[in-house]
């Protein structure tokens, strides 16, 4: 039987690494994004590549509840994903003392509410199977203080502690938990920058971190991983 993975904001950088990592290896695919033209792209190239792959590729802004409750419905009348990957995020640099009203409540509200919300939709029927992973999609910034990080690194500290909470619960249950901590990596947001590619890391090294976590026994599970530029943060 087929496993699946759902990963949110899946048609671009990691999100979309992790997908056609996946995909390689026979999982069913569902995904969401706010661009209904860059889902149909993504289920068009991993049609062509994958043809036996289930694509569900459903427009979806996570940043309002009432989108993250439809989204989770519509999955769930598919099934129960083997593994969820909470990637939707969004970034606007500023610091706390100035930056523009309404930055804390957006990149709250889509960097942490929606994987909270998300995660509540599915993890009972997790628990009843006995069976699930869950990757949270943090960042060094969650780990480390920087200047112009503002709101962004408050959401992603408070996105690994979340995390951290689900690992402590989910134990019993056989329901792995794992964050992911990535430094600078090569994706939309960087494009533009006058540093040179080389100096930033790949998504596809995120996503291979991200299978091969998943692919440790039963009796193992790697709680936090991070991955750094070769040179170090940017």
């Amino acid at each position: 039987m087929s496993k699946s993975i759902l990963v949110t904001g899946g048609t671009k950088g990691i999100g979309k690494a992790i997908i056609l990592r996946f995909a390689k290896e026979g999982f069913n695919i569902f995904t969401c994004s706010r661009n209904q033209q860059e889902l149909d792209e993504l289920k068009k190239e991993i049609q062509k590549s994958f043809p036996e792959i289930q694509v569900s590729a459903i427009k979806a802004d996570l940043s309002k509840s009432e989108e993250v409750a439809a989204f989770g419905a519509f999955v769930k009348k598919i099934g129960i994903p083997d593994v969820l990957v909470n990637n939707t995020g969004v970034f606007l640099p500023g610091s706390i003392h100035d930056e523009p009203e309404g930055n804390f409540e957006l990149m709250m509200e889509t960097n942490l509410f929606s994987a909270y919300h998300l995660t509540r939709a599915f993890v009972q029927e997790m628990i009843e199977r006995k069976s699930g992973y869950i990757f949270s999609m943090g960042s060094i910034a969650g780990t480390t203080a920087y200047p112009n990080g503002g709101s962004y690194a408050v959401s992603k500290w408070a996105m690994l502690g979340m995390t951290k909470c689900l690992r402590e619960e989910l134990k019993p249950h056989q329901i792995k938990v794992t964050s992911i901590l990535p430094g600078a990596t090569y994706t939309a947001s960087w494009e533009g920058s006058d540093l040179p590619v080389e100096r930033f890391m790949k998504a596809e090294d995120v996503a291979e971190c991200v299978w091969g976590a998943y692919n440790l026994s039963p009796q193992s599970v790697i709680e936090e991983i991070t991955i750094r530029p070769q040179l170090g943060d940017i």
